[in-house]
C-alpha cells in the first residue's frame, strides 16, 4: 500500500454516469450479456445531459471494443471529448500502451484496463510511467472471480489481491464491477467493495446493480470513492443530482 489515499481524482465522492456504447448508441446490459441490450439514443446527447444535471466525470465503455478487442466506437468517443468539458474516463478495447498513450494525449483523462491488464500487469507501469495515475484497472468479478474478454473469461484471480498487485505497479484507481448484479437493478453486494477498499489506498470505485438511492448510500458506507451508474439513471429510477445529494 502506499503512504496516502490517491484523491487527485475522487476529492469527494461522486456519482458517475455510465455511457456504454455499441454501434454508435448508448446501450445497457443485463450482466454483460450480448443479446440483452436495451437502447437509449446517441452517446454525444447522454454525455451533455447527464454534464448539464452536474456530472463531473464521465464513464464511457466501448462495448464492441470490449467484446471484440478492438476499439469501434472511437467517432462517438471524440465527439463526446469535443462536446463535454469533464474528466472522462474511457474503457473498452484498450490492449496496447500506444493506444492507451493516444487516448490519453487525445483528451482522455484516465484510461480502464481490463483484460490488456491481466494478461500483461507490466503494461500498468508502462503507462503510468508517462501518465502517472491515468491507468484504472477493471477488475470485474463474478461469483468472486476476476473475469476479462467481455466478462466471458475466468482468470482464476482473487479481486483483492489482483488489487494491491496494480496498486503497486501504478495504477491510480480500482474499477470493481459487480458482474453478478450488473444491469438487474436489484441492489448491490458491498463485501467485494468493502474489503478492496480496505486492501488499497488508491480509490476505488464501484459499479454494478445500483438500483436505488439506498445503494448509492451503501457502496459509499463501504468505502467507495465513486459509484458508476447506468441503467438505473437511464429508467429514471433517480435523477443524477438526487444521487450526487444523498
Amino acid at each position: 500500500m502506499t503512504d496516502a489515499p490517491d484523491t487527485r481524482h475522487f476529492p469527494a465522492f461522486e456519482v458517475i454516469p455510465a455511457v456504454d456504447m455499441q454501434d454508435g448508441e448508448v446501450v445497457q446490459l443485463v450482466q454483460g450479456e450480448r443479446g440483452t441490450e436495451k437502447r437509449y439514443g446517441d452517446p454525444v446527447d447522454a454525455a451533455e445531459r447527464w454534464v448539464d444535471e452536474g456530472a463531473e466525470t464521465l464513464h464511457l465503455v466501448d462495448l464492441d471494443g470490449a467484446f471484440e478487442g478492438e476499439r469501434a466506437n472511437a467517432p462517438a468517443v471524440e465527439a463526446i471529448l469535443d462536446a463535454v468539458d469533464v474528466d472522462v474516463q474511457l474503457g473498452g478495447g484498450i490492449r496496447t500502451v500506444d493506444d492507451a498513450v493516444s487516448l490519453l494525449d487525445a483528451g482522455v483523462d484516465r484510461v480502464i484496463l481490463g483484460t490488456a491488464a491481466v494478461e500483461r500487469p507490466e503494461i500498468v507501469a508502462e503507462i503510468s510511467e508517462t501518465y502517472p495515475g491515468s491507468v484504472t484497472v477493471s477488475l470485474d468479478a463474478r461469483e468472486g472471480e476476476v473475469v476479462v474478454g467481455g466478462w466471458t473469461e475466468g482468470t482464476g484471480l482473487d479481486p483483492v489481491e489482483a488489487a494491491s498487485r496494480y496498486e503497486e505497479l501504478g495504477a491510480g484507481a480500482i474499477l470493481f464491477t459487480d458482474v453478478d448484479v450488473e444491469g438487474k437493478l436489484e441492489g448491490v453486494q458491498t463485501e467485494n467493495v468493502r474489503a478492496l477498499a480496505e486492501a488499497v489506498s488508491i480509490p476505488v470505485v464501484a459499479s454494478g446493480g445500483v438500483a436505488t438511492l439506498d445503494d448509492v448510500r451503501a457502496l459509499r458506507e463501504a468505502g467507495a470513492s465513486a459509484v458508476v451508474v447506468g441503467t438505473a439513471l437511464y429508467e429514471g429510477r433517480f435523477t443524477l443530482r438526487e444521487a450526487m445529494d444523498a
